[in-house]
């Protein structure tokens, strides 16, 4: 599903927000161009290799069939609306190009592996600055529609169409709040040890909504998933590991041998990843409709937060605009 302007509409664009125009939801949208690579030789690569994002930095492994996706932030490094808009056409672009092969021997990718390009940063969350101006204008049906277009981003990414793919998280620096929720949306969580994690809402006297409950669940006890929550502390790499939220625990800037390691030369597991994937998800399934619930709920609670909480907030997202200067991590393309 491709975030349309539809979808939050004149409400952004009164606070300086817009998006660009929808299309059909495995069409590929044209962008403007954020940077080239040599991707190889295979169509596959060539499609990737011609997107054009502003947000994200994309990389195809033709060999193992791993498409790298990192955050690369114009702006705030957080789920701004554009980054939601491209984050969708990255997953519609997935989508197409396996409805594309469906009847090749190889799927064209088997892994997609989202990082980042910022220093020590995966990404800090929801729009803090957008949620303040939406609740102080009263515009509650603006709000709903970036939680709805968050959730259905972390969906997609939990469930990937239900297509061979198996979504990995490389976390190399700090993920925080909507951040968090979407590295446990993955299949798969990849830390360094120099990685953090956290909730803060509750700071503000408020809730992660888009899914943390929900995927946090289902990794750890619901009981200490309420207390992670309501804690708003930031946990360490090795503290989740070791409780069981991160599947790897990887050396500093051994992220991507990590990655490598576990797939296996030649994606040897793919099968296996694939098939405990799905076996999961009909042991323990999240559904669209359940994560959108909870959304609403958390709609419901931010429109109610007064003046003292709203001022936290935008502390928190002036902290965020001060992230965006961060230097950039060295490019990490595995040889070939």
């Amino acid at each position: 599903m491709t975030l349309r302007s539809h979808l939050i509409g004149d409400s952004l664009a009164r606070v300086g927000v817009t998006l660009g125009q929808g299309t059909d939801d495995d069409a590929v949208v044209e962008l403007p161009r954020h940077r080239e690579r040599n991707q190889g030789s295979s169509r596959t690569a060539a499609i990737i290799g011609g997107q054009k994002l502003n947000e994200f930095d994309l990389h195809y492994d033709h060999d193992e069939r791993i498409l790298w996706c990192y955050f690369d932030f114009s702006g705030r490094p957080c789920f701004t609306p554009q980054v939601l808009e491209e984050a969708q056409h990255i997953q519609g672009l997935l989508k197409a190009l396996s409805d594309e092969q469906v009847a090749a021997a190889e799927p064209p990718v088997r892994y997609l592996v989202l990082g980042s390009r910022v220093r020590g940063l995966w990404n800090t969350g929801g729009d803090l600055a957008l949620f303040a101006e939406l609740i102080r204008r009263g515009d509650q049906d603006a709000l709903r529609r970036y939680a709805h277009a968050c959730c259905e981003v972390g969906f997609t990414n939990a469930t990937l169409y239900d297509l061979p793919i198996v979504s990995i998280a490389l976390v190399q620096g700090e993920a925080l709040g909507g951040g968090f929720e979407a590295v446990l949306s993955s299949n798969v969580i990849v830390a360094e040890r120099r990685a953090r994690f956290g909730l803060p809402e509750i700071l503000f006297n408020l809730f992660p909504g888009m899914g943390a409950l929900s995927f946090l669940s289902r990794r750890i006890a619901p009981g200490l998933a309420e207390r992670m929550i309501l804690s708003g502390a930031i946990y360490t790499a090795e503290q989740l590991y070791e409780q069981g939220v991160i599947d790897v625990l990887a050396a500093d800037g051994e992220g991507v041998d990590a990655v490598y390691a576990y797939i296996g030369r030649g994606s040897k597991r793919h099968g296996a990843h694939v098939a405990v994937r799905r076996a999961q998800r009909i042991v323990n399934p999240v559904s669209l409709d359940e994560l959108i619930g909870i959304a609403d709920l958390w709609v419901d609670a931010a429109m109610r937060l007064g003046d003292a909480d709203l001022r936290k907030m935008l502390r928190l997202a002036a902290a965020q605009d001060r992230r965006r200067t961060r230097e950039r991590e060295p490019q990490q393309v595995p040889a070939e």
